[in-house]
């Protein structure tokens, strides 16, 4: 099988495809434009690999997509180019209405000529993976389902819900064979620093203040990283053409449950003169901040058999042991080496 994945070197895109070459004979050809988010330092254990190849490209560059399309000839796409921050998208919306509507259009117009021009169209999938925030904020109780109403609150959330909904109009009008996953937070090794998880982590080895936004009562259901690598691969190859499929964790928690278990976890791990707790910060909340999210995972468990491996506290455990083990790779981000290492300024 011959598979293009948009944004391998992100950190789902980069967890998807060392489980792709670890337990799959794929042949995948990564495309990704190497954002600030991008890191090939996260694909180094199968860089090296025959499966591998990579080309450095913008979604939103019909012309470089034709011609990867043409030469590699896929037997698939998974989506996963995005700008994904919300704090992000907040203060600066264009690039995410650029690569989250602009490039899935491109991406899907690209998909769609090559599919075309194919004798067997049925074999063909356009996997598209997106994010729970496109359905809003939920209450105390309840759950988001795959029938659950669009209220995307954040330009982020907004430009995903745009990019959902044009994969199923490509779907139902030009009949394009498309799967969509909407997933709930991920965590695991090689997640950008910026995110919650490893933002307390480096902060507390460092003594910062662990910030946290209003009182840490917005609630996020959290989900292993390779657990959600493992659920695109059943969905890419078992599940229905034209459906939806949401991916969750189970595992409910607070913001502020979240960090002071990672303290109590790096208190135990590397112990401190002051509990990792006394850094906790509160800070002034972020515009529009969802109050709650969590999803129904009954539909995947139910019909393709997925279900996830990890405990949130086993998950936890081994990210935090990561992060204590590969100082490099994080002190390569921090500083910003593997960014001028590829553009030639290191």
């Amino acid at each position: 099988m011959k598979l293009i994945v948009t944004g391998g070197a992100g950190f789902i895109g980069s967890a998807l495809i060392r489980y792709l070459i670890n337990n799959t004979d794929t042949i995948i050809m990564n495309i990704d434009k190497l954002t600030y988010a991008g890191n090939l330092d996260s694909l180094i254990s199968v860089i090296d690999s025959p499966q591998y190849n990579f080309s450095q490209t913008d979604i939103c560059d019909a012309q470089k997509l034709q011609k990867i399309f043409t030469e590699f000839k896929p037997d698939a796409v998974m989506h996963l180019a995005a700008e994904s921050h919300v704090d992000r998208s907040i203060d600066g919306p264009a690039e995410f209405i650029n690569t989250n509507i602009v490039g899935t259009y491109t991406l899907l117009e690209a998909a769609r000529n090559y599919w075309q021009t194919l004798t067997d169209k049925s074999k063909f999938r356009f996997q598209h993976i997106s994010t729970d925030e496109v359905y809003g904020s939920l209450g105390t109780e309840g759950l988001f389902t795959e029938t659950t109403a669009y209220q995307p609150n954040s330009p982020y959330s907004a430009s995903k819900a745009s990019s959902d909904h044009l994969v199923r109009a490509w779907f139902h009008t030009f009949k394009l064979p498309v799967v969509t996953t909407n997933c709930s937070n991920n965590y695991g090794s090689y997640q950008f620093p910026e995110k919650l998880i490893p933002l307390i982590i480096l902060n507390a080895l460092e003594g910062k203040p662990l910030p946290i936004y209003g009182k840490g009562e917005n609630i996020r259901d959290w989900l292993y990283v390779d657990d959600h690598a493992s659920a695109l691969y059943k969905v890419l190859k078992q599940g229905e053409i034209g459906e939806v499929y949401n991916i969750g964790g189970n595992y409910e928690k607070t913001n502020l449950e979240v960090v002071t278990t990672l303290c109590d976890i790096l208190d135990e791990l590397v112990p401190s003169k002051n509990p990792y707790k006394n850094l906790i910060t509160y800070v002034t909340d972020r515009p529009g901040h969802d109050l709650r999210y969590a999803i129904d995972s009954t539909k995947i468990k139910n019909e393709l058999g997925w279900q996830p491996q990890e405990t949130f506290a086993t998950g936890l455990q081994k990210t935090v042991q990561w992060y204590l083990d590969n100082n490099n790779w994080c002190q390569r981000v921090l500083d910003g080496s593997y960014q001028r290492e590829r553009l030639g300024t290191l």
